[in-house]
């Protein structure tokens, strides 16, 4: 195996895409994410966004029935993100806790996206990448959000998952409105993960840069 630099650990990419960002090809997470590539190396990430922030969201003692009879595992809910563009929801289980933390780092970097910023609210119009252009919406399991642009120096207005959430996205001020089972922080979390996706997908006739 070979080091790669800007890694503590070996790695050797896998795909293509891993590939050409070890060997300089790909410089930025831009270029894989404005592509629609699937990210399937959490190397990528490391390498090309490095200090990314790690948070625990949730740890949970999970059970299923197996032929061997009832395995308890523990559940953890992870976000990764580097407090400015990028952000990242994951999931993982394990016996240890270590395991289970390693699974949901890994996927969370997998699912990395930029967030889209800019300043829809009409009580501010600064023009100031400071929350998002606008109101958009997201949903897992029982949960539904809401999320609403807001003026400069409002702040994050929703609860420690959410300010943990968006603030490693670099979401500075906005208003979320949430429904359903909100205390299953895991449905809270990746229903916040799905409306910074669906916020990607809107064609907006404007909006602020």
């Amino acid at each position: 195996m070979s080091r790669v630099e800007g890694l503590d650990t070996e790695w050797v990419p896998r795909t293509r895409i891993g590939k050409m960002v070890a060997e300089g090809k790909i410089k930025s997470l831009d270029e894989i994410l404005k592509r629609g590539i699937t990210i399937r190396e959490p190397e990528i990430i490391d390498l090309l966004v490095p200090g990314l922030k790690e948070e625990v969201i949730e740890v949970r003692r999970v059970q299923r029935q197996t032929d061997a009879g009832e395995l308890t595992q523990l559940r953890v809910v992870v976000a990764v993100g580097d407090g400015m563009d990028y952000v990242g929801v994951g999931k993982g289980k394990g016996r240890e806790f270590r395991i289970a933390l390693a699974d949901a780092v890994r996927n969370a970097k997998l699912n990395v996206i930029k967030v889209r910023k800019g300043c829809g609210s009409w009580e501010c119009g600064c023009g100031r990448p400071h929350s998002i252009p606008a109101t958009v919406h997201g949903k897992s399991g029982s949960v539904r959000v809401t999320l609403m642009p807001a003026p400069r120096k409002l702040g994050i207005v929703g609860n420690e998952t959410a300010k943990v959430i968006l603030g490693l996205g670099g979401i500075k001020d906005i208003r979320i409105f949430s429904r359903g089972e909100t205390r299953n922080r895991m449905n809270y979390a990746f229903a916040l993960y799905d409306a910074l996706r669906n916020l990607l997908k809107l064609n907006l006739p404007w909006e602020w840069r």
